[in-house]
């Protein structure tokens, strides 16, 4: 699919030259900065040395004295606690996280046995909190349910579980809905009554926050909360959430554990995935996050957290082998499902002129259509709904497009839907069967009348021109400091023109194009180069066709041998 190069601003260039001055870094970095709305040499001091004393006050989120106050009366007087998470990564996470810190807590004051967890199941229950699960606590006499990663629009459970005797706590990160459910407390930085100073924590980062302020108001040093500050990090990755401000110190610390001090479940994935490299947002995002995921899209998310708060070794390796099978029989799922819907889309040549997808079958695997949408983006790439049958009803999952925002269109056909929730670029939502038709048509019209032509185009977004030459190892040792990457801190992407292969251009793998790329009067400057998918490109490389190249550098590792390389997003012919 052809892309849109779009080069961003360079930084204000006197900004850019102060921070060369104060920083003694290249110019090209300096902008880099500048972009990122890194403007002072304070800002830059915290930016490249995250810190954990930069973390905000707990406090400072709405309702989070309630949720410590109800916590605590809960433990003192030995009720039983209910931790329920969904069954994503984000929500298995926070359960393991949450879980763990008060079990350890109830067991330092004599008080074993009151602390379990609880995790829907996707078929049987659905998304967030069920009317089953608040019946589980009933009869096993739970008084107090900490809700993660859900609860935000589950007014009506809340109720349910009110009339039944049991409080809730919501851990959410979710948008609310018009109103609030009448919960003990509502933690949730997306509440427009909340002032708490920022707004992008995950599920599991909101359940930080919680053990965090149990911790600050029980005088726990901070430093036995590093051990969990790696789930945080995996949630953060897996679930996307923008790289910046918390996230980033979460992420950059949780990937400092993982690395230093893995817990065993993370060992034994890591292990079973033959991981033998420095473990990085690559690994959480491709080799952690879907094996956790795996678990609740194929059996139940108990057992991603059975993995993740194991303690023995040996069953860690079991939890992790199980885990493993069941991400392979995903991934078959997720192969097939996405070659019957392609081969939907091909056969049908309306569809094919719609800004929008909106596919249902009845026998699809409903634990993997979020990821066929993702699949279909790839190949068609316009906002994308994948529903499938379950319990009576279609129910689905919604992706999108860079810069279009799916929750928006999906609340414009709620009257159609009987419930939906997510957020801009991911959403699920569920409908009557015989809604299905009305809508398809209906989201088409909501899509095609809002949505810029140029958003149906996949763009790369370019942060600077860059001349091979200045690619030294301080350009690349300073560069390795912007990470932990993810949204909001993407890996910067550079583009260099006129050049040419070194004449060892190759087809590897699936597909791959493998190069070494030189300015043409400089072959000694080459560059080893991948591009993933690009082989289409062979020919016009291998004729030594002038091209220009947008890429990313990142590490190598190899056999214990580390080498740069470009990583290729795009090459056109000049």
């Amino acid at each position: 699919m052809e892309k849109r190069w779009s080069i961003k601003a360079a930084g204000d260039e006197a900004i850019v030259s102060r921070l060369v001055a104060e920083l003694g870094i290249d110019r090209v970095l300096a902008s880099l900065l500048v972009q990122r709305g890194i403007t002072t040499f304070d800002e830059a001091r915290r930016f490249f040395r995250p810190s954990l004393s930069d973390l905000h006050d707990p406090f400072l989120m709405k309702d989070m004295d309630k949720a410590i106050a109800r916590l605590e009366k809960a433990i003192s007087s030995n009720e039983k606690i209910l931790v329920y998470g969904d069954y994503d990564v984000d929500g298995t996470t926070a359960v393991s996280l949450v879980y763990s810190f008060l079990r350890k807590q109830s067991a330092l004051k004599g008080r074993e046995g009151l602390i379990d967890y609880y995790i829907p199941d996707r078929y049987a229950e659905g998304y967030g909190i069920s009317f089953q699960g608040i019946d589980f606590a009933k009869e096993n006499n739970f008084t107090l349910i900490i809700a993660l990663d859900c609860g935000i629009k589950a007014n009506d459970k809340v109720d349910y579980a009110t009339e039944k005797g049991i409080d809730f706590i919501i851990c959410d990160h979710h948008r609310p809905g018009e109103t609030l459910p009448n919960a003990v407390a509502v933690l949730d930085p997306k509440r427009s009554d909340c002032s708490y100073p920022f707004d992008e924590l995950c599920g599991c980062g909101i359940g930080f926050k919680l053990v965090q302020a149990y911790a600050q108001k029980n005088n726990i040093p901070f430093e036995e909360l590093n051990e969990y500050l790696d789930l945080t990090a995996i949630s953060i990755a897996s679930d996307l959430v923008p790289v910046v401000g918390e996230n980033r110190i979460l992420s950059y610390y949780g990937l400092q554990e993982i690395n230093k001090n893995p817990r065993k479940g993370i060992k034994s994935i890591l292990d079973l995935a033959n991981i033998k490299k420095t473990v990085g947002v690559n690994e959480l995002v491709f080799t952690i996050g879907p094996r956790i995921n795996a678990a609740g899209r194929i059996q139940t998310g108990r057992n991603a957290v059975a993995l993740l708060i194991s303690d023995n070794h040996e069953h860690a390796k079991t939890s992790g082998i199980n885990i493993n099978t069941t991400n392979t029989e995903r991934r078959a799922l997720d192969l097939t499902i996405t070659q019957h819907a392609m081969s939907m889309i091909e056969g049908d040549t309306e569809m094919q002129k719609r800004k929008s997808t909106v596919l249902f079958h009845t026998d699809w695997h409903k634990g993997v259509i979020g990821i066929v949408a993702s699949r279909l983006i790839e190949k068609y790439y316009r906002p994308t709904i994948v529903l499938t049958e379950s319990g009576g009803k279609a129910t689905g999952s919604a992706r999108s497009v860079k810069d279009f925002d799916v929750y928006n269109a999906i609340e414009a056909c709620s009257d159609l839907l009987e419930q939906f929730g997510g957020h801009k670029y991911a959403a699920g939502l569920t409908l009557k069967l015989e809604n299905v038709p009305a809508f398809q048509q209906r989201f088409e019209e909501v899509v095609s009348s809002t949505i810029q032509d140029h958003l149906l185009v996949p763009e790369i977004e370019i942060d600077a021109e860059l001349d091979l030459a200045a690619i030294t190892p301080k350009f690349c040792r300073i560069l390795k400091q912007f990470e932990p990457f993810g949204p909001d801190n993407m890996a910067p992407v550079f583009i260099t023109k006129g050049l040419t292969d070194k004449g060892f251009v190759r087809i590897v793998g699936n597909n791959h194009l493998k190069m070494d790329l030189h300015p043409p009067q400089k072959p000694e400057g080459s560059f080893a180069s991948i591009a993933y998918g690009q082989a289409h490109h062979f020919d016009d490389v291998l004729r030594k066709k002038t091209l220009s190249a947008c890429y990313a550098i990142e590490e190598n590792e190899f056999n214990g041998r580390v080498n740069l390389q470009l990583n290729i997003k795009d090459l056109k012919i000049e």
